[in-house]
């Protein structure tokens, strides 16, 4: 059999193994299939490249240029993912396991990708909560902005997910626009490689935006400076290892952990065997035992139930753990592959043999189970094993040690204030999850877990259908967990790529910081121009480009009109005596929304031309009521624009209705499509 010899990528060149190479054996048979690492890897190059060629480039881009990347990169990933299939089968995963993998990478991709677009500017500042006014007058305003760091991330990935473990950090790295280095477990090296090929083969990334090792890495964590990050995810004692290395702590360098944990589940005591939560209970835990062959930071290690149901769960739980067929995972029957290596094997058994001293094992002898397929007979195999402890307070085993396998225990408990306390004794986790229909239940133990806790997940009839399942990390939701868990956060939607950037808090004028924010602030400097903004094309119209509109007075008849028309008769709009008894308003008072409407009408330009579609208004706020008499005048200012591709783009508005006396009535955020020249 050949032996895969797996390359490192640095400085721009693919480096093959040495003498300081390590062997690589097949989960499936034991057998030796491919080699990585070398005796010596110059670091400094990596980075001085990372930091001289790909950061610059990055920097340069917009976010949605890099979110436009991250988006190409994905789609020529999920083109090519059958090699990345094939590959993985060595790693003992099924194909099911496979696509939690690699499908679940480049779906991780495409959802950065389009938050990066939707939730991020067109520029290379992101701008972080709203302005500050730090002085009576406005000429002095505060502004909190992100940029990227100007270094490098070094991602330090488990085995478990060689695609995945990737491909989630990565993104938001990218979209940041700080250049990575990767370095994934040796065990399933070999899969990332292939996955890393493909995206340096597609063209899509800026040289040094992305560089690869395999095998150790050197002394490049001695070398780090305070303007790069450490993404680790792996086990808590190799955590410790790295982020307390005497660089890393000197230079404050950034360490975002995501560690081993011992995640739990509960049925809640309203799910009895006859209701549908029971059903979804049983099949969530056996799920969490056996995906993977149970090699997910996520999966259940710990499961309590109501002491009056446990003999029931456990019955249950026995019955569909015994259906699970363990074998090669190429065959379509199997459904439950082997753990990674033999070593990983060693390791569960030893973790075993701890829970064993406090708990009794009820399901899944590791000395007699049976295997389907041939030629993997020597392969890393476990059966899923169950255990009960029947004292969990005294207990400390099963709330201290993980089994990085298809190893789970059960509990009972007495009340929900002792599943609380039992839950939140693994001293923090990424996830728990709680099956329950009943919302009180819902809600006292997240009141009571949730410090404990980077995730809850609860489920039920309501939403089986939707959810998406214990474990199971989202792009959208944060990734992580406190304590035990590494204190760190991922994913996260735009959460995430603030890691990789520098919040900076600006102080200044109201051009000054408009200037650096690349949005218009009041008090900024208005430019006027001859023609209606309306009547100019997106790339034509500046940011700060302003019109004052005529005024209108608002009569009575107005009010009583709009009122009758909209059916909005509300009493102070139209009860004098009433209106003057409430303590917001002078006497009867214009609608808010016929104020809007006013609004639009005087400051549209009805002709057809650029502006293609008003699509909402954000941040309204009515101030100051208007009466009957009053006059109302509009200012219009560009705000923001972004573009949103080859056709149209955002134009975000800054509307602000004043009064007679200029006392400000209302401001608002307008939101138009505006129409490029080639095409309004």
């Amino acid at each position: 059999m050949t032996i895969q010899s797996v390359q490192s990528f640095a400085a721009g060149q693919w480096l093959a193994p040495d003498s300081g190479a390590r062997p690589i054996e097949s989960a499936l048979t034991g057998r030796v299939i491919a080699e990585a690492g070398r005796s010596h890897l110059d670091a400094g190059v990596l980075l001085e490249h990372a930091k001289t060629a790909g950061g610059p480039t990055l920097r340069d881009m917009t976010f949605h240029d890099r979110a436009r990347m991250v988006k190409a990169l994905a789609t020529y990933l999920s083109q090519h993912k059958q090699a990345l299939y094939d590959l993985s089968y060595h790693t003992g995963g099924t194909l099911s396991d496979h696509k939690i993998d690699i499908d679940g990478g480049i779906s991780t991709m495409f959802v950065i990708a389009s938050k990066g677009r939707r939730e991020m500017p067109d520029a290379r500042v992101y701008i972080d909560g709203d302005v500050e006014y730090l002085s009576r007058d406005g000429s002095f305003l505060g502004q909190h902005i992100c940029t990227p760091l100007q270094g490098v991330a070094v991602h330090i990935n488990a085995f478990n997910f060689p695609v995945w473990g990737m491909l989630e950090k990565l993104a938001p790295t990218l979209l940041a626009g700080v250049p990575a280095i990767v370095k994934p477990a040796t065990a399933t090296c070999y899969v990332t490689e292939a996955c890393v090929r493909l995206m340096l083969e597609s063209g899509l990334l800026p040289q040094g935006a992305l560089q690869f090792v395999a095998g150790g890495l050197g002394d490049m964590l001695d070398l780090l400076g305070p303007q790069d990050i450490v993404s680790f995810t792996g086990s808590a004692e190799t955590a410790l290892k790295l982020r307390g290395r005497a660089n890393i702590l000197e230079n404050s360098v950034r360490f975002v952990a995501e560690q081993d944990s011992l995640n739990a589940s509960v049925l809640g005591p309203d799910a009895k065997p006859e209701t549908p939560e029971f059903s979804i209970f049983i099949k969530e835990v056996c799920q969490e035992i056996t995906v993977k062959a149970g090699q997910k930071c996520t999966a259940v290690r710990r499961v309590f139930v109501p002491d009056s149901l446990l003999d029931a769960v456990v019955h249950a739980l026995k019955q569909r753990l015994s259906e699970v067929v363990i074998g090669d995972p190429n065959l379509h029957t199997t459904g439950m592959g082997a753990l990674v290596s033999a070593s990983q094997k060693h390791d569960v058994l030893d973790k075993v043999s701890q829970i064993s001293a406090e708990a009794e094992r009820v399901f899944g002898d590791p000395n007699g189970f049976e295997i389907s397929g041939d030629d993997v007979q020597d392969g890393a195999f476990l059966p899923p094993m169950l255990f009960h402890c029947a004292d969990p307070d005294a207990a400390r085993n099963v709330h201290d040690v993980e089994a990085f396998g298809p190893v789970s225990t059960i509990m009972g408990y007495r009340d929900l204030d002792h599943a609380i306390a039992l839950l939140n004794r693994g001293k923090g986790s990424l996830v728990a999850s709680v099956i329950t229909r009943d919302t009180d239940v819902a809600r006292q133990l997240a009141l009571g877990s949730a410090a404990w806790h980077g995730r809850l997940y609860f489920n039920n009839r309501d939403s089986k259908d939707a959810a998406t399942g214990h474990g199971s990390p989202l792009p959208h939701m944060v990734h992580g967990g406190p304590g035990r868990a590494g204190g760190g956060e991922e994913l996260g939607g735009v959460r995430g790529v603030l890691h990789y950037m520098q919040r900076t808090a600006i102080q200044g004028s109201p051009d000054i910081v408009s200037a650096i924010a690349g949005t218009w602030t009041d008090g900024s400097r208005e430019i006027t121009e001859d023609t209606h903004p309306f009547t100019r094309t997106f790339e034509v119209l500046k940011v700060g480009e302003t019109l004052h509109s005529d005024s209108r007075t608002v009569t009575l008849d107005d009010i009583e009109t709009f009122a009758r028309f909209t059916g909005d008769t509300f009493y102070a709009h139209m009860d004098e005596d009433a209106a003057a008894a409430n303590p917001f308003f002078p006497g009867r008072v214009a609608h808010g929304y016929l104020l809007l409407s006013f609004a639009a009408g005087l400051f549209v330009q009805p002709d057809p031309g650029p502006v293609l579609a008003n699509t909402g208004l954000d941040r309204l706020r009515f101030m100051k009521p208007v009466v009957p008499g009053d006059s109302i005048q509009v200012r219009l200012t560009v705000k923001q624009k972004t573009k949103r591709n080859d056709e149209y783009g955002e134009v975000r508005w800054d509307v602000r209705l004043s009064n007679q006396d200029n006392e400000t009535v209302a401001t608002y955020d307008l939101l138009t499509m505006n129409a490029y020249a080639a095409s309004s």
